[in-house]
């Protein structure tokens, strides 16, 4: 970059004020990077819990299911008649300019979909144990998914800021050098022209 900028004063100003920009871009995306591992790293946090909280209730559920296969016989049938429970929506919210997603589930299927006649307790309490996983697994999927995309939005981030660091700022670095060091050099022959002339003027006018 050096060799194509003329070592000019405006030059040099302008050189230093897109190398100030980019130190403080450097910083912003070092402390943007900052705050999406704090993000990530808690949210890792949460899905470890959640999914503790899956296995045993995932455990919990198939003892109940296996209580009403034992009292009920297999409830493959029964199963079948309950409707397709379509109640996860999904909406976004930004962490740095990252978009990350918040699931909503509200379970649009009753209790009593498959009826009273044919079923009992144990079949109620397999339903509602499989209620739970449905929404700790519904929240593992929006953590998991917004770990992977601010994962995605460090790497960026780190990229970017190591293209500032180890390449754009040293050269503007570089060429603020060479633009100072050339004005420099053009600042001393100014000066050692202005000597030459101060003496020649001087010797004529001891001639004269």
């Amino acid at each position: 970059m050096a060799q194509t900028v003329f070592p000019t004063k405006g030059n040099l100003l302008a050189v230093k004020k897109s190398l100030a920009l980019a130190k403080t871009g450097f910083e912003l995306l070092d402390r943007k990077r900052n705050i999406l591992v704090r993000e990530t790293m808690a949210l890792i946090d949460i899905a470890n819990e959640i999914q503790s909280a899956i296995d045993s209730t995932y455990s919990s559920a198939y003892q109940a299911l296996q209580m009403a296969n034992i009292t009920l016989g297999i409830v493959d049938d029964i199963a079948m008649s309950v409707p397709l429970d379509d109640g996860v929506t999904v909406d976004y919210r930004s962490v740095m300019g990252v978009e990350i997603p918040i699931l909503c589930y509200e379970c649009t299927v009753n209790e009593n979909a498959y009826g009273y006649d044919r079923t009992n307790s144990m079949l109620d309490e397999a339903f509602k144990r499989f209620e739970d996983v449905k929404r700790l697994t519904v929240r593992l999927a929006e953590i998991e998914n917004s770990v992977y995309r601010l994962a995605d939005g460090i790497k960026k981030t780190q990229k970017r800021a190591n293209a500032l660091k180890n390449i754009i700022i040293p050269r503007f670095e570089e060429t603020v050098k060479f633009i100072t060091g050339a004005l420099e050099e053009k600042e001393r022959e100014e000066f050692s022209r202005l000597k030459v002339i101060k003496r020649a003027k001087e010797k004529q006018t001891a001639a004269n």
